[in-house]
């Protein structure tokens, strides 16, 4: 790789960890409800809505009540996807007159959408409504991201309270996180993004002409959309000539921006952040992938801000930044190798187009590898699953990095708040295992770690391991699972264990060649967003429930402190092995022998 490279790299790192303080300090005040500069612009918006709503934004609720309407607003906000999308042939803002959207997708996106996964088993321009992608995904894209912001406002609450039984207000902490969080800075980035060339209309789409028309032997499909074969095995295909070209727009711009602020990642187009028109030019580029950790860094001052020691929440940040720095290299590293079967034919792979300088299969030319190794590991840091190229023509390491990083539970980073209240609850295991190590009953800022909290806190970390690797082996013990794999064997695997790993991640992105958009999948897939989503937020809800009654206890000569690089390091230790030790068997079928095969084919 070359300097120019490790610079491009080196000053994304920079610029996030620069801009995490002050938006950290504004944030935490706008939970804390101290006057910001937003407050006499939005502030009667806010008053307005809690009327209209009948909320009484004084009144705070324990964990139980706090979690129902949690899951109450989220099931609905489901339930309105799902009813857009299947009559989506009758609404209005549907130009390309775009039929209803099949149960079994309509269950699959709802959920997607529902649980900030954005996991997508259809083409947005050639499947979704102008109405279904703003009305539905894209406020979904909003909330979805509120709701991990405000779990990790609530635990947050809970350890810097004493004796107390309430943890927040959700109605409130949801409408503050829209109004004075996410709204501004979409509205903002959005602005940019059009600047940039990134489409924004209503209008249909334009059909216009070629400059010389194309023959190709177009694949025949039976009723169910399934390819039709020969007796042979083979497509059955016809002539055909295609001399116009439909060109897809829509309302693209405000969807971009929150689904790359609210780690949402849901793309207008199928392409996502490869297309053109939602990521013409390396301005935006470089502002969408800083956007996807943007608020996950800067949370981890707001709660360092809250508890009232700000070191906590830079020791968060380190431990995430030494594990997203590390993988970012080993991934821009194995893409700048090439691949060295092609080296074996003779190809110079510095020199040459095919591969200038690395492994160019699957990413834009405009981007490049250093730029399409970033997105990919910041993506999968974060719960976000956008891409700028396709993760499925990574080498078998470079593939291994996101993979990896969704298989740690999504922590490094992570998605808007859900990183963060997954990282500390692997914070809760760290200090309880120190604990064990010197016999003394571990704490966490002043608050005694007992064993109702050690179960909350396991529940969250083992179920997105358990959920990833419980689908993969029904997916891959099914033949309706196996003939959804476009390549064999390790790779073949590789597809299924990225898939689940990335719906109990919550993350979205893919592995493409897999075919998901089938009654199985998306079922399965579907059925593991939901539980890798809420099994983790109830859990953590429950554990700030416990937390928020006990006193704090004064640091003592055993005390952990939980701030200094020597605690930095043993978080990222028990977050590694943790990952390594569940995932490495699963790992070794894939994308490890599959390295293996590609130095040794024979």
């Amino acid at each position: 790789m070359s300097g120019n490279g490790y610079l491009q790299l080196a000053f994304y790192v920079v610029v996030l960890i620069g801009l995490a303080k002050p938006l950290g300090a504004y944030m935490a005040r706008v939970y804390e409800g101290r006057p910001s500069f937003l407050s006499r612009i939005v502030g009667p918006f806010e008053r307005l809505i809690y009327r209209a709503c009948g909320v009484d934004a004084s009144k705070e609720t324990n964990w139980v009540g706090y979690t129902i309407a949690l899951l109450v607003f989220n099931l609905f906000g489901g339930l309105v996807v799902y009813g857009l999308q299947r009559l989506q042939a009758y609404l209005p803002f549907n130009p390309a007159g775009m039929a209803a959207v099949t149960p079994d997708s309509s269950f699959n996106t709802a959920v997607s959408f529902m649980t900030n996964t954005n996991w997508q088993g259809y083409g947005g321009e050639s499947t979704m409504s102008y109405l279904s992608q703003m009305a539905g995904l894209t406020v979904q894209n909003f909330v979805s991201a509120a709701t991990g912001i405000v779990v990790v406002i609530a635990l947050t609450r809970a350890l810097a309270r004493q004796s107390a039984s309430t943890i927040g207000n959700f109605w409130v902490d949801l409408t503050r996180t829209v109004l004075y969080i996410l709204l501004p800075l979409a509205f903002v980035l959005a602005l940019v993004l059009v600047s940039q060339g990134v489409v924004q209309t209503f209008e249909a789409y334009p059909t216009v002409p070629l400059s010389e028309s194309v023959q190709y032997d177009q694949a025949q499909t039976d009723a169910d959309g399934q390819p039709l074969k020969d007796a042979a095995g083979n497509p059955v295909t016809k002539p055909a000539t295609q001399s116009e070209q439909v060109i897809a727009v829509g309302p693209a711009a405000s969807q971009i921006s929150i689904k790359q602020l609210g780690t949402n990642g849901g793309g207008f187009f199928n392409a996502n952040s490869a297309h053109p028109f939602e990521n013409p030019t390396p301005l935006s580029n470089f502002l969408e992938v800083l956007a996807i950790l943007l608020i996950p860094a800067a949370l981890c001052y707001t709660f360092g801000a809250m508890v009232g020691d700000t070191r906590q929440g830079w020791a968060l940040l380190a431990a995430m930044t030494i594990v997203f720095v590390v993988l970012l290299g080993v991934c821009a590293w194995s893409e700048n190798q090439g691949n060295p079967q092609l080296t074996a034919l003779g190809v110079d792979q510095t020199t040459t187009a095919l591969q200038p300088g690395g492994n160019m299969e699957g990413k834009e030319t405009r981007f490049g590898i250093v730029n399409s190794a970033l997105w990919a590991t910041a993506t999968t840091a974060a719960s976000n699953g956008s891409v700028n190229s396709m993760h499925d023509s990574f080498t078998p390491l470079g593939g291994l990095v996101p993979m990896w990083l969704m298989q740690l539970g999504e922590v490094i980073f992570g998605g808007v708040g859900s990183g963060l209240y997954g990282m500390l609850m692997f914070v809760v295991v760290a200090v309880f295992v120190a604990g064990l190590m010197i016999g003394r009953t571990p704490e966490y800022l002043g608050k005694k770690i007992e064993a109702y909290e050690m179960k909350m806190a396991s529940i969250a970390v083992l179920m997105p391991l358990f959920t990833a690797l419980f689908g993969t082996a029904v997916a891959v013990s099914l033949d309706v699972g196996k003939s959804g794999v476009a390549n064999p064997a390790a790779h073949g695997f590789s597809e299924i264990l990225y898939a689940f790993s990335s719906a109990s991640g919550n993350n979205g992105s893919a592995f493409a060649g897999l075919s998901a958009n089938t009654p199985f999948y998306n079922t399965a897939i579907g059925v593991v967003m939901f539980f890798a989503r809420y099994w983790i937020i109830v859990p953590v809800l429950a554990f700030a429930g416990s937390v928020v009654a006990k006193k704090r206890v004064p640091a003592g000569a055993g005390t952990l402190p939980t701030h200094t690089m020597l605690f930095v390091f043993w978080l990222v230790g028990v977050v590694i092995v943790i990952g390594a030790l569940t995932f490495f068997p699963a790992l070794a079928l894939g994308p490890i022998v599959e390295h293996l095969q590609l130095y040794h084919p024979g």
